[in-house]
């Protein structure tokens, strides 16, 4: 299953959770009221904002169980070939499908090359660091470069979504906490980034980090340890590489986090961008106005962004 985040083109108001299925996109909601319409539940119709939540934080919050009636209501709905509750996806504007209140946890230096390429440290431990809500953007919608820098960089990068809370997690039961996998593009400012030792002011600028398109249930990409991920800038292939190359692989990072801090269903994990970047490119080759960065995984599909000049409002 893939659920998105989508309003209609033509409806002002929030994002509701939803599902991809072909063409259409089916209201996750509304698919499970008629579930339980069919199955007699009257009562728990009355209360469908708690039994399966139309808003992404509150989805979340369920955790796995949101998946679970959401799977119940797309099955539902495909085996009754019910049409009023699905929408074409280009009647729809898709958001970032992840909560909005949810720990966004990236990790550098986690392919070999790109330490290389970076001339950084092999890290003996994961580095952790993190953004914050402000950056995040969803499919389609535009990267800003801000005029505070001159060297915005692409991070292609393959993210896992918590779906359960994990604290002291085991490597051999990491998979159970995870609810899916969607895309990332961890976007950069260089030149704010390496000015000083910690990293954060170049990683958390306004509307600079896409995801999206959607996020593939766990069921549907058993095997995270061998998917392929190739990053491009206008047509020009500038990352290629595959997820059996991380220095730390997905139950590494879950055992290594959760030692730490406790998950919570929606937070995020952004695991690392491959070699390719454009900072290491001789001469560098930067993000510019108009440039579009497009960001294909095996198996989750494509998230593709122009970026473009933001303007700075008047004080």
């Amino acid at each position: 299953m893939k659920i998105v985040s989508y309003k209609l083109n033509n409806v002002i108001g929030s994002y509701r959770a939803g599902a991809v299925e072909d063409q259409y996109v089916m209201d996750l909601q509304e698919a499970y009221k008629q579930y339980l319409l069919h199955n007699g539940e009257i009562d728990l119709v009355k209360s469908i904002d708690y039994q399966l939540p139309h808003e992404m934080d509150a989805f979340f919050r369920l955790g796995t169980l949101a998946i679970e009636r959401a799977k119940q209501a797309v099955n539902f709905v495909q085996d009754n070939d019910i049409q009023m509750i699905k929408y074409d996806l280009n009647d729809v504007i898709l958001g970032p499908p992840v909560p909005k209140g949810a720990k966004i946890i990236c990790i550098g230096t986690n392919y070999k090359n790109h330490v290389m390429e970076m001339k950084s440290s092999m890290p003996t431990v994961p580095v952790l660091f993190s953004k914050f809500s402000n950056a995040i953007i969803g499919p389609g919608d535009t990267i800003q470069k801000s005029p505070i820098t001159n060297a915005l960089d692409y991070e292609g990068e393959f993210t896992v979504v918590i779906g359960k809370e994990a604290s002291h997690v085991k490597q051999e039961d990491a998979l159970d906490y995870i609810a899916g996998y969607t895309i990332s593009n961890d976007v950069s400012a260089r030149d704010l980034q390496k000015r000083t030792p910690q990293w954060l002011q170049g990683k958390s600028l306004d509307k600079t980090t896409p995801v999206g398109p959607w996020i593939v249930t766990k069921d549907e990409l058993p095997d995270p340890s061998r998917v392929k991920i190739e990053t491009y800038v206008n047509g020009e292939k500038r990352q290629s590489s595959n997820t059996s190359h991380l220095i730390f692989n997905i139950p590494t990072l879950l055992e290594f986090i959760t030692s730490i801090m406790t998950l919570e269903p929606g937070d995020i994990i952004l695991t690392g961008t491959p070699d390719g970047v454009g900072f290491a490119m001789d001469p560098p080759q930067f993000l510019q106005d108009g440039d579009v960065v497009r960001i294909e995984i095996e198996g989750i599909g494509v998230l593709e962004n122009e970026v473009k000049n933001a303007e700075v409002p008047n004080r």
